[in-house]
């Protein structure tokens, strides 16, 4: 086949047995003669290589040109003819599962859901006084530089990660710590609200008299119900604590069981004659604007989303994982160019009671060489980016950084891309919210079933975005670090926003973000036999990034 694509050359290179650099890929992909220039390079390794470097391939091609040279060969300038594929022309958002590796069912103009979830719910109906309409008016500025413009135009835009806290961590742990995560917590979540009320700091309300209206801005420091049954919800912001009163008749009684402690939320009403307490009338999230419409690439390509790895436990589906590997070499998977991995690589050691009892592999460095054998036998072309989980060798307290440098060491095959936890990676322009999950546990424990369960996690997933914050709850059962900026905010809205964690397979769209929690590859354990959980192992979501349509394969 041509190969005038760095794609193209990197499947070659994988299907004679070898993995490459991506400099080393992109510098065969422009040579005068890809095919030749690949020949030679594979002809001139090593018996025992199986990863073309770029110095090997560089060496290649000077010896080339100067044989041609001394020939008489004219010099002739590398090209690269890019191909432009057919775009999906799919239109709504079609989402499918299928058993077998080999069919594709994707539907055109069916809606996104799992089993039973209405397509047709909205989280608040237009007239009611719960508003969720984001306004964004901040930003924060924690991406990596501008990409080299030097960089071959005709190839596809390099990824970028933001808000990773790998390299950036600062706490300490002092007081001044907490202080600091806080207040940026709250700068820049009442900044998108600040635009949809008027208002007023606590201390001005406190200065004002009753039967006036008012509207603020805080972070809920605790919510309560009365002895009457209404609700009681104590906002603080930078100057003070203000009690408003939900009344137990109005309609926005229906949405106070979705409230966290230290989220942030906008309230306007009326204060009471004694100046005590602001009786609510509308309350407002930060949440994703309804006008908000997610990126897409501007050509066919494809992202496979996977998490919860757990290499070394006795119940890691190799089989099942082997089956995807081999799948990704098809031409049915031609277009799959980037994997996601969001977290728990590896079954870790001492994460849970006993758990040594159900390890196959019990070093964790030995897991994560076992794992590294599992990640060679996927596509040598493949974009990998990564994140850690909690069960992973890196600290607890989210965020989390990413893998330190012997890890990465470990995993180095297919020069994957290492990043904090959470972090938003954006492929072919569309951005990519890489959170691993642990706080979907809190999430699902302190609300409804019905707005937040184990086995629709996608609306879990819902309430963080809503929020616009991955862990809300501090000092809950998620362990958090503070930091002089938080982490964990989710400034800018995703287009996908992509989780694991609760091993239970999930997705649909939330104001056009498309929610994945992507399942597991672990059979059930002894130990969530314990605690009732049931694990969706052996899928991989796959997601057209050109469309965002999402076809779910099953491989167990």
């Amino acid at each position: 086949m041509p190969l005038e694509t760095p794609v193209r050359v990197a499947r070659e290179l994988a299907r004679r047995g070898y993995n490459a650099e991506r400099e080393a890929v992109t510098l065969l992909a422009n040579a005068s003669d890809p095919a030749a220039a690949l020949d030679a390079a594979v002809e001139t390794a090593d018996d025992d290589a199986l990863r073309l470097t770029a110095a090997h391939v560089r060496s290649t091609l000077d010896a080339t040109t100067d044989a041609d040279t001394d020939a008489g060969s004219p010099d002739e300038p590398a090209t690269t003819t890019p191909t432009d594929p057919a775009a999906s022309t799919t239109d709504g958002s079609a989402i499918a599962t299928t058993d077998d590796p080999s069919t594709t069912t994707d539907e055109p103009n069916s809606s996104v859901s799992t089993a039973g979830h209405d397509p047709t719910h909205t989280d608040s109906d237009a007239t009611s006084p719960v508003e969720t309409e984001g306004c964004e008016t901040a930003t924060r500025t924690t991406t990596e530089p501008t990409p080299d413009p030097s960089e071959d135009p005709g190839s596809p835009p390099p990824v970028t990660v933001t808000g990773d806290i790998t390299g950036r961590s600062t706490g300490t742990g002092e007081y001044a710590d907490f202080v600091s995560v806080f207040r940026d917590r709250y700068e820049t979540l009442s900044a998108k609200l600040r635009g949809r009320v008027n208002h007023r700091p606590a201390s001005a309300i406190e200065d004002m008299t009753g039967g006036n209206d008012v509207a603020m801005i805080g972070l809920v420091d605790d919510v309560r119900s009365s002895a009457n049954g209404h609700w009681i919800v104590e906002l603080e912001d930078t100057t003070g604590t203000v009690s408003c009163m939900i009344t137990k008749g109005r309609d926005l009684a229906g949405v106070v069981d979705e409230i966290l402690l230290d989220e942030c939320l906008a309230v306007e009403g009326t204060l009471s004659d004694d100046a005590g307490l602001v009786f609510v009338d509308t309350l407002h999230f930060p949440d994703v604007p309804r006008t908000h419409r997610p990126n897409t690439a501007d050509r066919h390509v494809q992202a496979a989303l996977v998490s919860d790895v757990h290499v070394g436990s006795q119940e890691f589906m190799a089989d099942a994982w082997n089956r995807f590997a081999d799948w990704l070499h098809t031409e049915e998977a031609e277009a799959v160019e980037y994997l996601l991995l969001a977290g728990d690589m590896v079954e870790g050691v001492g994460v849970y009671p006993d758990q040594d009892e159900e390890l196959d592999i019990v070093d964790i460095y030995d897991q994560y060489e076992r794992f590294s054998e599992h990640l060679k036998a996927v596509p040598g072309d493949l974009e990998i980016v990564m994140i850690p989980g909690n069960h992973d060798a890196v600290r607890l307290a989210e965020p989390q950084p990413a893998f330190d440098q012997e890890l990465r060491d470990m995993m180095s095959a297919h020069d994957a891309r290492v990043v904090g936890n959470p972090s938003t990676v954006t492929v072919e322009g569309v951005s990519v919210l890489m959170y691993h999950g642990v706080s979907l546990d809190e999430v699902i424990a302190e609300l409804p079933e019905e707005k937040a369960s184990y086995d629709e996690p996608h609306r879990a997933m819902y309430q963080l975005l809503k929020k616009r914050h991955v862990a809300p709850t501090y000092g809950g059962r998620n362990r958090l670090a503070p930091e002089e900026e938080d982490y964990l905010v989710v400034d800018e809205v995703p287009d996908v926003f992509h989780t694991g964690h609760v091993h239970k397979l999930g997705y649909g769209k939330y104001h056009d973000v498309l929610a994945v929690n992507s399942g597991c590859w672990q059979a059930q354990t002894a130990f969530q036999k314990s605690v009732n959980i049931d694990p969706d192992a052996g899928f991989a979501p796959i997601v057209d990034l050109d469309t965002l349509d999402l076809t779910v394969r099953k491989f167990a």
